[in-house]
């Protein structure tokens, strides 16, 4: 029981974290941010016994921090996406849901090389991945990440429609 409590926990301050990355206006600002509610959320899948998705919040903090550098190297890209992969194959515990958080760092992953400087094409590829987190966390029980991948997805959306509706303005 303690350890749902602390998953959980830690998984409500990467809600927090993603929904203040959520309101940032610039692309790094949104990745930076992110940073930290993948720390969050690392420390719950590990706690939960979500290790494949635990392995992608680690990938993810990597990528993250290549972005924000501005580091444009196809090999350290591909480089990354392949650790992804390959770690998430590896730690997999949960069969065929525990792809999901693979499947979710990947898309994620090719989105943020490729539109690094876009955050409106970042926050669309965020609610995919988001979305795939969410059926994630439900399958470990982990209920608050459930319920903050469901607010977090929201808000991004707001926050993108409102963007798109002003910029046509």
């Amino acid at each position: 029981m303690g350890e749902w409590i602390i998953g959980n926990l830690c998984s409500l301050l990467g809600m927090a974290a993603d929904g203040v990355s959520s309101s940032r206006k610039t692309a790094k600002g949104v990745l930076l941010v992110q940073c930290l509610g993948q720390l969050c959320y690392g420390i719950s899948s590990v706690v939960l016994k979500g290790y494949s998705a635990a392995v992608q919040n680690a990938v993810s903090i990597l990528r993250n921090l290549a972005a924000i550098r501005d580091t444009r190297c196809k090999t350290l890209e591909w480089l990354l996406v392949a650790l992804g992969v390959g770690l998430g194959i590896l730690f997999n515990n949960r069969g065929i849901m525990g792809w999901l958080p693979i499947i979710a760092n990947l898309e994620y992953s090719l989105a943020v090389f490729r539109f690094q400087n876009d955050q409106r094409k970042l926050k669309a590829a965020f609610l995919v991945c988001i979305a795939l987190y969410g059926i994630f966390n439900a399958v470990i029980l982990n209920f608050v990440g459930m319920a903050s991948n469901f607010a977090v997805f929201v808000m991004t959306a707001v926050f993108l429609v409102r963007e798109i509706r002003a910029a046509r303005r």
